[in-house]
């Protein structure tokens, strides 16, 4: 008995340093396989539905256009690994200070950072993975290994779009050889008996089961596209939602469960804390922030 209770909870301490470490540590592994899928899906578009389209006398640019897309997306991908998001630092600490203002909510003045020992603008927060605090910090990503900050959030953002659309490029030319193929084979039409011998015409299960067993590889690529489309399609809503509406997902999040946090000093604690985003300014110059964060100077001109 004493045994079966140790095997377990060691188990969960393996398991949880191996989370721990897999999350919570600067790692190349996300990045890999991040590539790897992409190797992967282009691999089998590339060998089996750009031939076959060819040979149907698809448009060229229509074949080329997935390609397109993926070019611009590792350069977006690039550019947002390796950029710096924003560091905060103890020589540009008083500066950033100054950029945006305090809520008094989310964002309170004279808070020092326990692990980088500096004053913590407004907007900004301590990344236990990277170690550093990130100015206008919205989330570490791990498939870019690298935290999304002020200097880097329009980038990301760009890399979201230019991914969703590589992935959706690549389910409209295969679901469109896909169809082509049932068009020409005239299957639509056909006709099948169930187990009592009866007639029925071809519906679409049946189609889809044709396809797989004709096609098995290119319909199971299409069907993870499709998914990976509908994901990175929701993902990517949502941060051009909080890009139009300046926040960021660090700010959405704790901005839905503030209620037990500290009341700030201003406040009286009778008072339930309302929260209040001071940082839109409207949706064009919301949307020009990301891509052009404002700076100290530009601050003062307004």
């Amino acid at each position: 008995q004493v045994l079966s209770l140790v095997i377990p909870s060691q188990l969960q301490r393996v398991t949880h340093r191996a989370l721990h470490r897999l999350f919570h540590t600067r790692s190349c592994l996300f990045v890999v396989l991040h590539v790897a899928l992409q190797a992967a899906v282009f691999g089998e578009y590339t060998w089996e539905v750009f031939v076959y389209c060819w040979e149907l006398q698809f448009h060229l640019l229509l074949l080329l256009l997935p390609y397109l897309l993926l070019a611009g997306n590792l350069g977006c991908f690039l550019l947002c690994s390796r950029a710096n998001p924003g560091t905060v630092t103890k020589s540009n600490a008083a500066s950033l200070a100054k950029v945006y203002a305090y809520d008094g909510v989310l964002f309170q003045r004279g808070l020092v950072c326990p692990t980088c020992t500096v004053e913590k603008p407004a907007r900004s927060k301590h990344c236990s993975v990277c170690r550093t605090c990130v100015h206008r910090f919205d989330h570490h990503c791990v498939w870019v290994n690298n935290c999304i900050g002020a200097r880097n959030a329009g980038v990301f953002l760009l890399y979201l779009l230019s991914l969703t659309a590589t992935a959706g490029a690549v389910a409209a030319v295969t679901a469109a050889f896909l169809i082509q193929v049932l068009l020409l084979s005239n299957v639509m039409h056909g006709t099948y008996l169930d187990a009592q011998g009866q007639e029925h015409p071809v519906e679409i299960p049946v189609l889809v089961q044709h396809l797989f067993l004709t096609f098995p590889r290119i319909v199971f690529m299409l069907g993870f596209v499709i998914l990976l489309t509908l994901v990175l399609g929701g993902y990517c809503s949502f941060s051009l939602y909080l890009a139009l509406t300046n926040q960021t997902t660090n700010e959405w999040c704790k901005s839905r469960r503030f209620g037990g946090s500290p009341h700030p000093p201003s406040q009286p604690h009778d008072r339930p804390l309302v929260y209040r985003n001071i940082y839109s300014k409207g949706i064009w110059r919301n949307l020009k922030e990301i891509f052009n964060p404002p700076t100290v100077l530009e601050r003062k001109k307004k």
